[in-house]
């Protein structure tokens, strides 16, 4: 009985597989959200209000900056007998906002890609 045991996990060892695996990093962004935050108008209160705490603060002497960033990574592996294919895609959200001494709101901008993350295997050209 053993002996058939390690033949099948042999035979299982020769199959082909697929891996999908997805990562995560902070809350996707949301964009009205941040378009609703109007330079001129919105405080940095207001900001974290609407988008929780910041990736990073940056101190730029009396006026500050605050990121706020997610990410989506997909992965895909195909594993054949002699053969494994390895494609990932990372994409990113990013947006910044810029404030004056007296904490409102001067400048905001955005990147918002992290949905476009995709799974691929790799092209191989000729």
């Amino acid at each position: 009985m053993t002996k058939s045991l390690l033949t099948y996990c042999g035979i299982l060892l020769l199959l082909p597989a697929c891996v999908f695996s997805q990562a995560n990093r902070h809350q996707p962004l949301d964009r009205d959200l941040i378009e609703a935050l109007e330079p001129g108008q919105s405080t940095a209160q207001d900001v974290v209000r609407a988008l929780g705490a910041p990736t990073e603060v940056v101190q730029l002497g009396r006026r500050s900056a605050y990121r706020y960033d997610a990410s989506v990574s997909k992965n895909v592996g195909l594993f054949l007998i002699l053969v494994a294919l390895h494609g990932g895609d990372t994409q990113e959200d990013r947006a910044w906002f810029f404030f004056d001494e007296d904490e409102l709101l001067t400048h905001r901008a955005a990147t918002l890609a992290a949905k476009h993350a995709d799974f691929q295997l790799p092209v191989i050209d000729e």
